[in-house]
């Protein structure tokens, strides 16, 4: 019999305040490479590296793919690491309270252990699933059905915290409870979605909690 009720984060938007980088990285590489589509770092949020390259770079020469690649490394790198307001506190209230976690992240680990670095934030979390643990990205439900199961977890007793178009539609395929972060989409755009939308971890709650807390 599978343990009741898990927290599953997402990375980028949810617990760090990266997505505003990233919108001016990866809408640079459209415009530098000529992909001719609108916001289209819209359109690459909570896609791993891997299928960004391959679904929309596949056309260009191996080499400029890899340099595509490197030069995201790089960024990575590069970016400031900052917590997104009260996440760090709403992670440690669950730790002392010993509700299950899970880090359920598009990023691969080579860019997760600069993440760790930065913001001491692994010791948080019973699972972590990262871009490196799946054959499907977002979208796709499997990295979330892969972290329930890391905890015995069923899916119907999950809350899936995240902020993106691909990662919410991950959360519901995968048949769990999503909260939003309307720290990338404006509220109303991603409501409908969600069981309930905050924009960010100090409004929790008095926004969301009692949509599960009994």
């Amino acid at each position: 019999m599978k343990n009741r009720v898990a927290f599953l984060f997402d990375l980028d938007g949810v617990i760090i305040d990266t997505e505003s980088q990233y919108n001016v990285f990866w809408n640079k590489m459209g415009t530098v490479y000529q992909l001719g589509i609108n916001n289209f770092e819209q359109q690459v949020k909570g896609i791993p590296l891997s299928n960004i390259i391959s679904r929309y770079f596949s056309h260009l020469p191996e080499e400029t793919q890899r340099q595509i690649a490197a030069d995201s490394r790089t960024f990575d790198a590069q970016m400031d690491i900052i917590a997104v307001p009260g996440a760090l506190e709403f992670l440690a209230e669950l730790k002392k309270t010993g509700r299950k976690t899970g880090l359920v992240t598009s990023s691969d680990d080579e860019k997760l252990a600069t993440v760790f670095r930065a913001l001491p934030i692994k010791g948080f979390f019973d699972t972590i699933v990262s871009a490196d643990r799946i054959t499907f990205g977002k979208p796709h439900p499997q990295c979330y059905l892969l972290a329930a199961d890391d905890l015995n977890a069923a899916p119907e007793d999950c809350f899936v915290f995240e902020d993106s178009f691909n990662g919410i539609r991950a959360g519901n395929a995968a048949g769990m409870k999503v909260i939003g972060l309307a720290t990338t989409n404006p509220p109303d755009s991603i409501r409908k979605d969600c069981i309930c939308v905050i924009p960010d971890f100090q409004h929790f709650h008095d926004t969301c909690q009692s949509t599960f807390f009994a």
